[in-house]
């Protein structure tokens, strides 16, 4: 049950991960204002896309789940941070959507992080 619930959250991730790659690959308005009003329109919004896509793949590979799992929570983090320092909650009246949704995939990757930590190789090495 417990390697189901694992599974479950891990599918989730990488799905919200995966999923607002449209967004940043074709140029949407809504993610062209965010990326232009922290100062990172174009180049920051296609590297984070990037990494967003490296991050739900690795999410999904079994020996890569730590990984993942690890560089999602650094995307969460910075996107919470933005959101909290120069965008706001809200974004262009969405009530806060993209907001809470980072918050709540930062809190899934941490939850997904602290069930993998075993398999981070340079935190369990074998002395």
């Amino acid at each position: 049950m417990k390697k189901n619930i694992s599974l479950i959250l891990r599918i989730l991730v990488a799905v919200i991960l995966i999923q607002t790659l449209r967004f940043k690959f074709t140029a949407h308005p809504d993610s062209v204002y965010i990326f232009k009003t922290i100062g990172l329109e174009p180049f920051g919004r296609i590297a984070i896309g990037i990494l967003e896509l490296i991050a739900g793949v690795l999410l999904l590979i079994p020996k890569t789940v730590w990984l993942g799992a690890g560089l999602t929570i650094g995307l969460m983090f910075g996107a919470i941070f933005m959101h909290l320092t120069q965008l706001g909650i809200a974004i262009n009246n969405d009530g806060g959507v993209l907001f809470f949704t980072a918050v709540i995939t930062f809190i899934l990757a941490s939850v997904i992080l602290y069930r993998f930590r075993k398999d981070i190789p340079f935190i369990n090495k074998k002395m």
